[in-house]
């Protein structure tokens, strides 16, 4: 191919660059499935454990192989002591993410099979991961209230025990059924930056750690997870609905960007959006504390007659997880709690048909220069 002829794609936007029967997303309709399953099927019907287990083999586990699944990760929620004084040495001002980070980088330094890629123990370390990191990001949040940590209740499903972590109160069925979904709605989304981050290293054949250290450092940008802390930040400011449409009005005539809204892929509106529309609304009712939904729903009304962009994925999730009490500055790391499971399965994916993973850059410098 000639150099005039060879074209830049910028973001490598539309680019295909793996066969994946991971999920499917059609930003048209909007679609999102996982494994062949429309997300509005399975969001507020399975837990999350059956959603890992479908992600991981491909089908919706019987009662018997929830049973099993659902004890093995149980068993492996605890994490090392060493971990845990790490979440208590980190400097105050340690960007969380960045903590979430380096526990599990020293996960990997602590596994003595960390190298080990067989199928068999790939899947031991993403059982390991997806049971511990809720246990690490609880963790953090007590931490962060000057609270100590709390172990993991094993009588409690994963939501359950996060929760219980989290407040050391044990949740009712509305907010474990809201924590359950939130869980599953960030499980997976095809090869999202984080997702294709931890192709990227699984492609060299380096350990499975190292590419969800990566994934975490990609998905902590403000472009990516990191968006999520901002549009709470934004309600915050606003504070009242009747302030909601001048901000968004001020906002727009300095060029500010307003967090929440547009995706890369969906075009028609996040398919995701929705069901966390849903419980925010009836996690205000519930909790007596409407504001929040109420400046959430004025702003988003105001944008969209405004600019006609629609809300993502972030927006109504953002008091979603206020309201179940996660700091907010930790919203970033339960998306990351979520998104384990399904950077597993690309993970297992890209390890049984692998090939490194190496562009090329369209090079736009000065060639023949000679030395005077």
């Amino acid at each position: 191919m000639s150099a005039t002829s060879e074209k830049v794609i910028s973001g490598l936007e539309g680019v295909l660059a793996c066969e994946s029967s991971v999920a499917f997303i059609d930003g048209n309709i909007p679609e999102l499935s996982y494994r062949g399953y429309n997300i509005h099927d399975i969001a507020e019907t399975l837990t999350y454990e059956q959603v890992v287990s479908l992600l991981w083999n491909g089908e919706v586990p019987t009662a018997a192989e929830l049973q099993s699944f659902r004890a093995d990760l149980t068993g492996r929620r605890s994490v090392p002591g060493a971990v845990i004084d790490l979440l208590r040495t980190v400097p105050s001002g340690a960007h969380p993410m960045a903590v979430l980070r380096t526990a599990v980088s020293l996960l990997g330094a602590l596994d003595p099979r960390a190298d080990d890629n067989s199928p068999s123990d790939l899947r031991r370390k993403a059982a390991d991961l997806t049971a511990q990191i809720p246990t690490i990001v609880a963790a953090q949040a007590r931490l962060q209230l000057g609270h100590p940590p709390i172990d993991p209740d094993p009588s409690l499903s994963l939501a359950e025990s996060y929760y219980y972590m989290l407040t050391g109160k044990q949740p009712d069925a509305t907010i474990t059924r809201t924590l359950d979904t939130t869980l599953i709605l960030y499980a997976e989304h095809e090869t999202n930056a984080s997702t294709f981050t931890c192709r990227a290293v699984v492609g060299t054949e380096s350990d499975f750690y190292s590419a969800v250290v990566a994934g975490i450092g990609a998905i902590k940008g403000p472009l990516h997870g990191g968006a999520i802390d901002e549009v709470m930040k934004m309600f915050l400011e606003i504070d009242q609905p009747e302030r909601a449409a001048a901000y968004v009005d001020q906002a727009l005539a300095a060029r500010r960007k307003i967090s929440g809204f547009g995706h890369r892929v969906y075009r028609a509106g996040d398919a995701r959006a929705p069901h966390l529309r849903t419980m925010a609304q009836r996690l205000a009712e519930s909790s007596g504390e409407p504001k929040w939904f109420a400046i959430a729903m004025a702003v988003e009304q105001r944008v969209r007659d405004a600019k006609s962009i629609i809300a993502n994925v972030d927006y109504y999730a953002a008091p979603v997880l206020y309201h179940l009490g996660f700091p907010l500055n930790l919203f970033t790391n339960v998306v990351a709690s979520a998104r384990i499971s399904g950077w597993s399965a690309h993970i297992f994916e890209q390890y049984a048909n692998n090939r490194l993973i190496r562009p090329r850059a369209l090079y736009t410098g000065q060639r023949g220069r000679k030395l005077a």
